[in-house]
C-alpha cells in the first residue's frame, strides 16, 4: 500500500475501489456528471484541495475530460494536480461491452500504471522525493510546432500517441504533463525524431 499525502478525486465507486486497493489516501468521488449539480460535494472537494491538495484522476475519455475541466474551473489550480491514464483500448471486466470510446477507465488500469500516473502528477508519496520541475514553457511548445500554428493539432495528437498520453489533452494540460515527465531536451529529441520519421 502506497501512502499519498494528497486526496484523490475519481469519477465513481469502481474507480475508488480500484485505487483503494493500491494507495492509502482519502479518495472522493464526483459521481460522474453528478458533480455538476452537487454543490455540497463541490464545496467539500474545494475545502479538501485547499487543506491537503487534490489529485484529479478521471478517465481518459471525453466524459473524463469534461469532469476534469469542471473541477479545474471550480478549484484554484495551485491546489490541484492532474493524473492521466494512457489511452488503452478495452473494457472493464464487470462490463458487458466497452464504453462509447472503447477505452479502459481508471478502474481497468493495472497497479503499475496507476502508480506511474500518480508519480507523474507529482503526488507526494511517503518515502519518495518529489520530482524537480523541468521548465518547459508555452514558447517551447510553439517553437517545436505543438502550439499556435497550422497543423499543430495533428502534430500534438501524434506526440500524445507517441508519449502514451490521452488524446483529449488541451495544450495547457499537455504542457503540465510534459513538465512532470520530461526535460526540454528529451521533448525536443522526441519531436525531432517524429519529424524525421514523417519527413
Amino acid at each position: 500500500m502506497v501512502k499519498i499525502r494528497e486526496a484523490i478525486v475519481v469519477e465513481g465507486r469502481y474507480d475508488k475501489n480500484t485505487l483503494s486497493q493500491i494507495v492509502d489516501a482519502p479518495i472522493l468521488e464526483t459521481s460522474g456528471f453528478g458533480i455538476f449539480k452537487d454543490k455540497q460535494q463541490m464545496a467539500l472537494l474545494r475545502r479538501v484541495a485547499e487543506k491537503r491538495g487534490l489529485i484529479v484522476f478521471t478517465d481518459s475519455d471525453g466524459a473524463g475530460f469534461v469532469i476534469r475541466n469542471h473541477l479545474k474551473s471550480a478549484i484554484p489550480g495551485k491546489f490541484l494536480k492532474h493524473a492521466y491514464i494512457p489511452d488503452i483500448p478495452g473494457k472493464e471486466k464487470r462490463k458487458s461491452a466497452p464504453g462509447k470510446e472503447g477505452k479502459l477507465g481508471v478502474e481497468g488500469m493495472s497497479r503499475e500504471i496507476i502508480l506511474e500516473a500518480l508519480r507523474r502528477a507529482g503526488a507526494t508519496i511517503e518515502g519518495e522525493e518529489a520530482p524537480p520541475a523541468c521548465g518547459i514553457t508555452k514558447q517551447d511548445l510553439m517553437e517545436l510546432g505543438l502550439s499556435g500554428g497550422p497543423g499543430v493539432g495533428a502534430r500534438r495528437l501524434a506526440l500524445l500517441k507517441k508519449l502514451n498520453l490521452p488524446e483529449h489533452m488541451s495544450a495547457n494540460a499537455l504542457l503540465q504533463a510534459l513538465n512532470l515527465l520530461y526535460s526540454l531536451e528529451e521533448l525536443t529529441t522526441t519531436v525531432k525524431a517524429m519529424e524525421n520519421r514523417n519527413g
